[in-house]
């Protein structure tokens, strides 16, 4: 994975901190994890984590960014993880999946988290989980707002609400850490 983290640095594209892979990564394992949607594929270097490791995981990602959808094709390929991997060419919010999953990770434009987790929540499993990561964004959620550009605030803004709006859910219960850049863990309230 190492080629892929060099690529990720060298050409500005976000991907997941060490700490918060391996955080998913030993979620799935301990929680036998099987099918997996994942919004926002960038280069595949989530998904592959995720494929690796068992070969009986099945992961559909959306992506709707011409270069790295061609990329993320590759690199599947590349770590021959293509038949676990699906991967859809859109953006998700014109996606309508009938599938059901164990786990929903959200790691796609910030500013869509909430429409995101109300589109697809449908599609979890009853014990499954939506788990979200870049809850921090790089700390700039502490931030003064008169410390950051235009566009970093609608972003700040937007991440504010999509907590707030985890954490009032009446349907979901919300766990937040501290890892990575930020993840929540979202598990249907019991009936």
């Amino acid at each position: 994975m190492e080629r892929l983290e060099e690529y990720a640095l060298k050409n500005n594209v976000p991907i997941m901190q060490k700490d918060g892979i391996n955080f998913l990564c030993d979620y799935i394992k301990k929680h036998k994890v099987k099918k997996i949607l994942e919004l926002g594929t960038a280069i595949g270097y989530s998904a592959i984590n995720m494929a690796k490791i068992d070969s009986s995981i099945k992961i559909t990602t959306i992506e709707r960014n011409s270069d790295m959808y061609k990329i993320a094709l590759e690199n599947i390929k590349n770590y021959q993880v293509d038949k676990q991997i699906d991967i859809i060419f859109k953006d998700a919010k014109e996606v309508d999946l009938k599938d059901k999953y164990d786990l929903i990770f959200i790691d796609a434009a910030k500013a869509q988290y909430i429409s995101f987790f109300e589109k697809f929540k449908k599609n979890l499993n009853d014990d499954g989980v939506i788990i979200s990561d870049n809850l921090d964004f790089h700390g700039t959620l502490l931030l003064d707002e008169d410390k950051l550009t235009k566009g970093l605030k609608g972003i700040v803004k937007k991440l504010k609400a999509y907590i707030k709006f985890l954490k009032e859910n009446p349907e979901f219960e919300t766990k937040f850490y501290k890892i990575g850049d930020g993840i929540s863990v979202s598990k249907r309230r019991l009936k």
